[in-house]
Formats: structure tokens, C-alpha cells, sequence
């Protein structure tokens, strides 16, 4: 599949999708911190760290002036590229904010990755983060990291920056229905693949809608993180 395509599906997934309902969540999560922080905007400068198929550019794009992929050289769509050592080829405070969406867990070094990340962004810039508490083993091509809420608060306030906003999408319950169905997914052949998402998206959000957002913001299969940078 084109990376373009499946950038657009990971926006708006297929219902058979095994991560439908959670792709559709963080989505709208996405969408609330761009009305809540980004509404009125439209001449900022936002650098995708680890930008892979930009699927959140089509959301971002009204809000900004320029919209810079970084990534690892490999990636074709990365306008600014990263070194071997994890430094950003690019000079200091020329962003207005840093995106970073399912990056921060395969990163080697989180507390260098998260100085890069502020080293870019102006005084007072912008970090958007997401990253897993909860989620099974996905190299790409490492995976080393899954933080509860207060740690990765904790890491990012560490690192330079204040946290302004936190919010967790899907609950234990539903995750736990997301885990069991994993693990029988890549166990089964691919053609039953969508049947059995058929049967456990719909309930795996029917748990979610159980647990509330005080619950889910303490613990969660995901988080995202709106932080200014301290200069």
C-alpha cells in the first residue's frame, strides 16, 4: 500500500480495521487539542517529529504556515532529516511547535529526544505529544518504552518543558479487549483478520464508553501531552 493511503487510513480508518476504534479516539483527541490551543491560528510553524506518512497533516494544515516533515533519512518525505546520534538537522528556536505523534516509544534515548524538541521551538513554543501507556510490542523498527501518566509527565517536565495539558484515550477495560484481540489477530490468517475486528471494535468501544475521562487520564492505552517549552 502507498504510504499516502495508508497515512489516510490511519485517519479515517475502515470499520474492519483492528484498531478502528482506536485510530477514530486518538484522532478526535487530536482534534480537540487543535481547537482548544490552535483554533485561531494560521502562521505558525510546526516541525512533525518522526513524521512517518504525516497522517495528521490533513488536521494541522489550516492552522499553520509551514508544516516541516523530520524524520530519519530513509523517509522521502522528511523535508529535515536526522542524524545517526538522534540530533535534528536543523537550527535552534525556528519552530513554533513540535509534533510527536506514536514516536516517543521507539526512541532510543526519550530525554535527548525531548532537548531536540525544545533546541527547535521558540521561546514559549508548543510540544504535541502522544506515546502508549498501554499497547502490545511494535518494533518500528525498535520499541522500548510504555509510561503510566505520571511517569511520562514526569519526563517531559524534566526535560524542559511544562505540561498544560494531559488527556488519556481508552480505558483498562477496553484495552484489555484490544490486547485479547491481538492476541489472537496475527495467529489467525489474514482473510478471518477483519471478522474478527468486526466482532471486537464495536465492544471494545462499548467498555470504553463504561470508564470515565478522570480514569482514562490516569490510565490508558494512550496519552496525549500539550507542554510549553521553559527557555
Amino acid at each position: 500500500m502507498h504510504e499516502r493511503e495508508e497515512g489516510v487510513q490511519r485517519l479515517y480508518p475502515g470499520f474492519l480495521n483492528p484498531r478502528w476504534y482506536y485510530l477514530i479516539q486518538l484522532r478526535k483527541l487530536i482534534e480537540t487539542v487543535i481547537q482548544k490551543f490552535l483554533k485561531n491560528s494560521k502562521n505558525l510553524v510546526l516541525a512533525d517529529y518522526g513524521c512517518g506518512n504525516t497522517p495528521y497533516q490533513p488536521l494541522l494544515h489550516p492552522h499553520v504556515k509551514e508544516y516541516i516533515g523530520i524524520d530519519l533519512e530513509e523517509n522521502k518525505r522528511a523535508a529535515i532529516h536526522i542524524t545517526p546520534t538522534g540530533k535534528i538537522q536543523m537550527g535552534d528556536n525556528e519552530v513554533d511547535i513540535v509534533l510527536s505523534t506514536q514516536v516517543l516509544e521507539h526512541v532510543v534515548d526519550p530525554p535527548f529526544y525531548l532537548s531536540e524538541a525544545k533546541r527547535i521551538l521558540k521561546s514559549d513554543g508548543m510540544l504535541i505529544l502522544t506515546t502508549h501507556g498501554y499497547w502490545m510490542f511494535h518494533p518500528d523498527p525498535t520499541d522500548y518504552w510504555r509510561w503510566t501518566s505520571a511517569g511520562l509527565q514526569k519526563l517531559i517536565s524534566e526535560n524542559g518543558f511544562e505540561v498544560i495539558y494531559f488527556k488519556g484515550i481508552i480505558g483498562r477495560a477496553a484495552m484489555g479487549l484490544q490486547l485479547f484481540q491481538d492476541g489472537f489477530l496475527f495467529k489467525i490468517p489474514k482473510f478471518s483478520r477483519p471478522l474478527l475486528a468486526l466482532f471486537m471494535q464495536p465492544l471494545i468501544g462499548l467498555f470504553d464508553k463504561t470508564t470515565s475521562q478522570k480514569s482514562k487520564d490516569a490510565d490508558a492505552c494512550t496519552y496525549i501531552v500539550v507542554a510549553r517549552a521553559k527557555k
